[in-house]
């Protein structure tokens, strides 16, 4: 989450007011959710930047201020309504975007103005021009842009050596407990030559870890038909695939890592396997099943059934054995019996999935899932939550155990006086665990540097992270 600090500006001299040189106006900017509304909020900036606006860093720098928000789940909600409240009171003149924007109440009034009349707009999700025409309205753009002064790459809100990669917006899929189509709209993948054309200005200018990501990565092209593309004077297919491939050969160019996430469990991800065994495509997928049961999944409107996903990811260990697996899981979904959470439990010991997220079930105003008969109570929801994430700690810390004494090799994230923070190809930022790496005495300066490898030897390891010496 990028925030705005509420330092105040310093103040004017209006002695000098009259001699001072005209200055842009300045944008504060908010960034809630997910990295696919990141995402939206870096694009939002760089045509700020490309307009010869400036970015202020606290809500009484800026002229006016731009709130991206999360609508996904109540706790979501809430943190965007308060954001939007302190930026008012901070502020007083704020626009609104991302999912929050294009949510209703039950009554089917605007969610956002409601609470708060006051704001100057709102727009919903993926929506850069609406918002840049709000913010021409309320602050009119300098009179002379610079476009030189936009890197190709644009300007990105997370470190320099890694970047998120938005392949398509929406998703097709109507799952019962999700109301992201009803604020993204159905799938819309982005042209596979403007892809690739990003994705080689994000590693020219210095990232080092590539995240892909969408609501649906496995679907990327279905919904204009894998039409075929050009890319470097040669055709190339809008398909997961032939994607991947292309951007592990960019990767390969720049020694840099590509990760894969919410990839849904597919047949055709079979093909992506063998594509990752030159370190380059990570070993990795994200993959969301939400549950096991195939009971549970049909009330959840899930495009797999758990016995495929279970019979898929030993397929793929494998043809991979270095494969990590990362998931999420809702526990106490309406109608959920002991059972059929019992048989989750079974299904996570013999997926023994490396990175695990458990969620509670909470209902989400709009989401079909709320109609269902037999909802759990809250207590048993968080009980069984509990139930999960203990079984993963287990599992986590007998896979993570068995890394001891091999070497690794890290991206380096964090530099300090004794010790290094890194990730392995294992650990996605923000969301997985790290490798902690001491800094053994009279080691030349510069031997562990922000944004490069590392090779280091894994000397100890508990349910999450892992502790490690340089090599």
């Amino acid at each position: 989450m990028l925030e705005l600090r509420r330092n105040p500006a310093p103040a004017a001299n209006p002695e000098n007011a009259a001699a001072a040189p005209a200055v842009a106006p300045k944008v504060g900017f908010v960034s809630l959710g997910c990295p696919k509304a990141l995402v939206d909020s870096e694009q939002i900036l760089t045509q700020l930047r490309a307009e010869g606006y400036q970015t202020a860093k606290s809500y009484a720098g800026a002229d006016l201020v731009i709130v991206n928000t999360c609508g996904f789940i109540d706790a979501a909600v809430q943190e965007s309504l308060d954001a939007i409240g302190e930026a008012l009171a901070e502020n007083g003149k704020v626009i609104v975007t991302g999912c929050l924007g294009a949510k209703k109440d039950a009554s089917g009034e605007d969610i956002i103005t409601k609470v708060h009349p006051k704001v100057l707009a709102v727009t919903g999700p993926h929506a850069m021009t609406e918002v840049m025409e709000s913010v021409h309205l309320h602050l009119p753009k300098p009179h002379d842009p610079f476009v030189d002064l936009v890197p190709d790459h644009g300007v990105k809100l997370t470190p320099k050596h890694y970047a998120y990669l938005k392949i398509s917006e929406g998703c097709n899929h109507r799952c019962s407990f999700c109301i992201i189509p009803s604020m993204r709209g159905d799938l819309v993948s982005r042209p596979i030559h403007e892809v690739l054309v990003e994705a080689e200005n994000l590693f020219k200018a210095g990232v080092k870890e590539l995240l892909v990501i969408s609501q649906d990565t496995s679907a990327y092209g279905v919904d204009v038909k894998f039409r075929t593309g050009f890319w470097n004077g040669r055709p190339i297919k809008t398909h997961m695939t032939q994607l991947t491939e292309a951007l592990g050969q960019l990767a390969r160019q720049y020694d840099a890592w590509v990760r894969m996430h919410y990839v849904y469990p597919y047949p055709h991800v079979d093909q992506v396997i063998p594509l990752m065994g030159d370190g380059h495509v990570l070993p990795y997928l994200d993959i969301p099943m939400q549950h096991a049961h195939p009971d549970v999944l049909k009330r959840m409107k899930r495009p797999a059934s758990g016995e495929k996903n279970l019979d898929r990811i030993l397929a793929w260990r494998k043809m991979n054995p270095d494969l990590t697996i990362r998931s999420t899981f809702i526990a106490g979904f309406p109608g959920e019996t002991e059972a059929e959470f019992e048989y989750l439990l079974d299904f996570l010991r013999e997926a023994q999935i490396d990175r695990l997220g458990c969620f509670a079930y909470s209902p989400v105003e709009g989401a079909t899932a709320n109609e269902l008969a037999n909802p759990v109570p809250e207590e048993v929801r968080e009980e069984r939550r509990a139930r999960v994430m203990l079984l993963q700690e287990e599992i986590s810390a007998k896979r993570l155990q068995a890394k001891v004494g091999k070497t690794l090799r890290v991206l380096v994230d964090e530099v300090g006086p004794r010790e290094a923070i890194g990730r392995s190809a294992a650990d996605a930022p923000e969301i997985d665990g790290v490798v902690h790496i001491k800094r053994p005495l009279g080691q030349g300066k510069g031997k562990l540097v922000v944004g490069q490898f590392a090779d280091v030897v894994i000397t100890k390891a508990d349910a999450h992270d892992l502790w490690a010496t340089p090599v």
